[in-house]
């Protein structure tokens, strides 16, 4: 359109926009015009088209598909947020919350799309079949649609937002083709691809035909010029022909259905290029057996009539039975109805014919801005109808959401309406959708922060974060992400004067009163992180130990020392790890690493797993040693016994026991997690312990571990002193720590029976402040 329209010409095709609606949305599209006519002035967009024209030919689109008054305005508007300073505030201060929503989620929507065009490129782009280029990758072409359904469905609380994206992309599509412009000459050829494989499929899925055809056919006609013309010459050479057999059978189904006392409205239907072409190479036909090409369309009142009609059709001309579908029966994903059929004259030619309602004719035509615009009657539709027509499509798109899911995890398989298909995961509004740099779509929970999606994209990068930006600002890492916003990590770097600890997560992250991380995946991650460095500096200072030991043991004995391995082995250890943390646990003293070093294969401080055995074959059945802790070894007489440090077992715990080389046996609690290790480890090593008479253990006591954790406050430490008192327990370690107001401590206590600790767990749960208290 020439952007020097007089102005009168241009008011009138403003009222031709509004003259059809309610007075009020009248008065807000004219203001979002006005508004949208200053604001933009001469700008262009990166295409060349005046910003002005591009608004306005796409509220045309709106309102060719009768999409509501918020709609067009939010048309008008699709490129404000670009121009003003504070967009949100501005936009919503003017035309109120909804249209605000609109316009900002397109151009939401239309940003992502621009990042995402590099990926696309190199998929199914230029760059794919270019000297050097990599060829088409299937499994690539799918995940990028899939991108663009992730998108939709971010964008699906208000579904026209994608609504006026369509008509925004239809109308850039049609600008190119009134200027005739190459497409080599394009600012982004990329657009033309991106509209025939993603907004087209898109708009079919929306239902909105008269954009999807349209797209489909601009975008056609410049990717492929030759296959074109070609196809046009081909509906060209006979149009006359194909016009006037369509004619005659237009009166004659007319005439048939009239006398039968069927009202129907019959008219040709509408053949388009791409379609076309698309069944020609799906079906391998040529043009002239192509089915479809003849076509009618029948409109009547309701779905009684349908059927009617069909059998009006059938008994007229012969039905190919393979070429009937009953789209009223089952309607189509997208919610399309209609019955198709095929059938031959009496001369053999095939034609088409579609029979649907009034109200399916309407879907058909504008699909999911049938559903958002004003009912007829303007103003006296409900706000009740309204909301129950979004409520509908939500459920189509949590219905998509499912068949995307599956498709994920199955390549191809069930959906909506075909066997199978269930809804799978969260609706949309629980998920949120942001983009990497590289335009990857990152799905994540709702709140998810930018070390949420730090860590989705790779645990290294999580681990690394030191900052964010986001839609290029810094923003703090405790930020809430919203959908459509691009996220960049920023990472410490490693360095020789950075040490590995620099380079990790903070603790911080793990506080939920900061909300530094809403998804238990990340959370998980950071744990693990800790953990190792745990476990780290545990088999570093128990190394450190194990090699004292060792140097000094040589310099006492003079023999030769073992290696770390085998000194392991003869510990009872798989490998030498195993020593390190035991020996860091306190779990081996010296004096048995010391044993072990000198071990030579013929003396031992205790029975190895051989005597055991032979013990056992032997009928040896006395088994109590009471010098040894009060335990009863079943089976083995006068056995080496020793209390396990990691789960401090003590009378009446169920207890079992682990035969060790050189040291005797370990007595664990039955469900000790070292244990459980060493029986998968070593399973013939296991022995029956019980504890001894309890009138022979005396006086003897435990040690035992409780841990604590409060609210931090003064005098805590002596109220839970205080319990241990009056319950006649004596605490002989005690270790506490307080971190954002809360204090975790560590008691070790001695008991002669650990029932007595119950008790003082359960006083220890009524100190004020206490939110639990339990043993180790």
């Amino acid at each position: 359109m020439n952007s020097n329209v007089p102005e009168h010409q241009r008011a009138r095709e403003i009222d031709a926009l509004v003259d059809h609606l309610d007075p009020l949305d009248g008065v807000v599209v004219r203001k979002a015009w006005d508004f949208a006519e200053t604001l933009y002035g001469a700008a262009r967009l990166p295409t060349g088209e005046a910003i002005v024209e591009h608004a306005l030919g796409t509220v045309r689109i709106l309102d060719a598909v009768r999409a509501d008054a918020p709609a067009r305005a939010a048309g008008f508007l699709f490129s404000a947020a670009e121009r003003l300073t504070k967009p949100e505030e501005q936009l919503k201060e003017n035309f109120g919350d909804e249209i605000a929503t609109i316009a900002i989620g397109v151009r939401q929507l239309a940003r992502v799309g621009i990042a995402t065009r590099p990926l696309h490129r190199t998929v199914g782009g230029a760059e794919a079949g270019k000297p050097g280029g990599k060829p088409l990758d299937a499994k690539a072409i799918e995940r990028q649609a899939e991108t663009l359904r992730k998108m939709v469905l971010a964008f699906s609380t208000d579904i026209r937002v994608v609504l006026v994206r369509l008509a925004s992309r239809l109308q850039t599509l049609r600008w190119y083709a009134e200027n005739k412009t190459p497409l080599a000459e394009w600012t982004d050829p990329d657009i033309a691809r991106e509209s025939l494989e993603l907004y087209a499929p898109l708009a079919n899925r929306l239902g909105v035909w008269q954009i999807k055809w349209q797209i489909e056919d601009l975008a056609f006609r410049f990717l492929d010029p030759d296959a074109y013309k070609r196809a046009a010459r081909m509906l060209d050479q006979k149009r006359g022909e194909r016009e006037a057999f369509i004619q005659r059978k237009t009166y004659e189904l007319h005439a048939l259905l009239a006398s039968a006392g069927i009202d129907a409205a019959v008219t040709g239907r509408p053949k388009h290029l791409y379609s076309i072409v698309g069944k020609m190479q799906a079906k391998k036909l040529a043009f002239e057996n192509l089915y479809d090409v003849r076509a009618l369309r029948v409109i009547v009142a309701d779905e009684a009539a349908c059927y009617a009609t069909l059998s009006v059709v059938h008994g007229r001309w012969h039905p190919l039975p393979a070429e009937f579908d009953d789209y009223i029966a089952k309607a189509k994903e997208n919610g399309y109805r209609s019955i198709h059929t095929i059938v031959r004259d009496e001369e053999d030619r095939p034609f088409e014919i579609q029979i649907r309602t009034r109200e399916m004719h309407r879907f058909a035509e504008y699909g999911v801005a049938a559903h958002w615009r004003y009912k007829e009657g303007g103003s006296s539709a409900r706000a009740s109808d309204r909301f129950d027509e979004r409520i509908a499509w939500l459920r189509q798109l949590f219905a998509w959401r499912s068949e995307i899911a599956g498709d994920a995890e199955r390549g191809a398989g069930p959906g909506p309406g075909r066997p199978g298909a269930t809804q799978a995961g969260p609706p949309p509004d629980e998920r949120i959708y942001v983009l990497t740099p590289e335009a990857r779509v990152i799905e994540l929970p709702m709140g998810a922060t930018p070390i949420d999606f730090a860590y989705h994209v790779h645990s290294d990068l999580g681990h690394r974060c030191r900052g964010a930006r986001v839609d290029g600002a810094l923003v703090p890492l405790n930020t809430a992400l919203k959908t459509g916003q691009t996220v960049e990590i920023i990472t410490a770097k490693p360095s020789p004067t950075v040490s590995l600890e620099a380079l990790g997560p903070s603790r911080d992250w793990l506080n939920p009163q900061l909300a530094y991380l809403q998804s238990p995946r990340a959370r998980a991650k950071v744990r693990q992180w800790f953990n190792a460095r745990e476990l780290e500096a545990t088999l570093a200072a128990g190394r450190a130990l194990v090699e004292k030991t060792l140097q000094q043991t040589a310099r006492g004995s003079g023999k030769a020392m073992p290696a770390l391995d085998e000194l392991a082995a003869r510990l009872g250890f798989a490998k030498a790890d195993e020593l390190f943390a035991a020996v860091a646990k306190d779990e081996i003293g010296p004096r048995q690493l010391g044993e072990a070093v000198l071990e030579d294969g013929s003396a031992k401080t205790g029975l190895d797993i051989d005597d055991m055995l032979r013990a056992r074959k032997s009928g040896t059945t006395s088994a109590t040693d009471p010098k040894r802790s009060g335990v009863l070894v079943v089976g083995v007489d006068a056995l080496l016994t020793q209390l396990a440090k990691c789960c401090k077992p003590a009378p009446p715990d169920a207890i079992a026991g682990f035969v060790t080389r050189g040291r005797g046996v370990s007595i664990h609690r039955s469900d000790c997690s070292n244990l459980a290790a060493m029986r998968e480890r070593d399973p013939e090593r296991m022995i029956d312990v019980d504890w001894g008479d309890p009138g022979k253990r005396g006086d003897a006591v435990y040690p035992v571990d409780v841990h604590v954790t409060a609210q931090d406050r003064q005098g805590l430490l002596r109220d839970i002193s205080e319990v241990f008192s009056r319950e006649k327990i004596n605490v002989v370690a005690v270790q506490t720590e307080s971190r954002k107001g809360m204090a975790r401590m560590a008691f070790t206590a001695e008991v002669g029976d650990a029932r007595l600790l119950q008790k003082a767990l359960v006083a220890i749960g009524d100190v004020k402040g206490v939110v639990e208290a339990k043993r180790k």
